[in-house]
């Protein structure tokens, strides 16, 4: 992965003290309203029961001890998770089921994961090979193009093994950072690859737009007919949407 794509932080962790009497009557409301889903999960917890402490001062309405008195109780520890977007949904439910008139109990918002979706492939090759065989083989690969591949820089290189693929010049840094000797990408201006050429020894292989996304078509049909198989009739578009259509002649004139 060349740019991972930023995972958002949409899921809190719920960490609320309740006597161990009422516990249960806590996690169900909270579940009814969508807590505790991990997944293919629901109904997910973990508790512990501790020692809580408190002192009731005038104006308070104890469940448990007295005003003026410090009290010692048992409680369990329940957490659960929950989408941020429930937030009050949970509160309400949680502070219905609870017996404090001031529950104790804190909301964590979760960092994301690590995720595997975002911008660019970092493959290899079976064995290094002439920058040369490695732009044919790029353009072997993907569905002919007026534009073809254009590939700036000394064709005598080599690409000994790792490259990336499918990004876009806003991404050049990050490639001539990563450990690859080419960057496969479409749709390169023309300042921000000299610069780069100045700064890096990455080659550069620029393919067409539409000629970059096309392999994705196949893969995107198949998806589909596995997820619906005959009841989705799935066909894959040939035609070529390239608006880069006029073949230019060896000499320089236009046809």
């Amino acid at each position: 992965m060349l740019e991972p794509l930023a995972g958002r932080a949409d899921q809190d962790k719920w960490v609320i003290y309740v006597p161990p009497e009422n516990a249960e009557a806590v996690r169900a409301a909270v579940f009814a309203v969508g807590a505790g889903r991990i997944g293919d999960y629901s109904c997910c917890s973990w508790s512990v029961t501790g020692t809580g402490q408190f002192l009731a001062h005038d104006g308070a309405s104890p469940t448990i001890g007295s005003i003026g008195t410090v009290e010692r109780v048992a409680e369990d520890r329940v957490e659960v998770v929950a989408p941020t977007r429930l937030r009050a949904d949970v509160l309400s439910a949680m502070r219905s089921a609870h017996p404090y008139e001031e529950p104790a109990f804190d909301i964590f918002a979760l960092a994301p994961p690590p995720t595997d979706t975002g911008l660019g492939r970092v493959g290899a090759l079976p064995q290094p090979e002439p920058l040369r065989a490695f732009v044919s083989r790029v353009r072997d690969a993907l569905p002919a193009t007026s534009w073809g591949c254009a590939q700036p820089g000394s064709r005598a290189a080599g690409v000994a093994g790792r490259g990336v693929r499918r990004g876009r010049d806003s991404l050049l840094g990050a490639a001539a950072a990563a450990d690859v000797q080419a960057y496969v990408t479409a749709d390169l201006r023309h300042h921000p690859a000299d610069e780069h050429r100045r700064a890096s020894d990455v080659a550069l292989v620029d393919v067409a737009h539409w000629a970059s996304e096309f392999p994705w078509c196949n893969q995107a049909a198949d998806i589909l007919r596995s997820r619906f198989g005959e009841s989705l009739p799935v066909r894959v578009c040939t035609v070529c949407t390239d608006p880069w259509n006029l073949e230019t002649e060896t000499g320089g004139g236009q046809q």
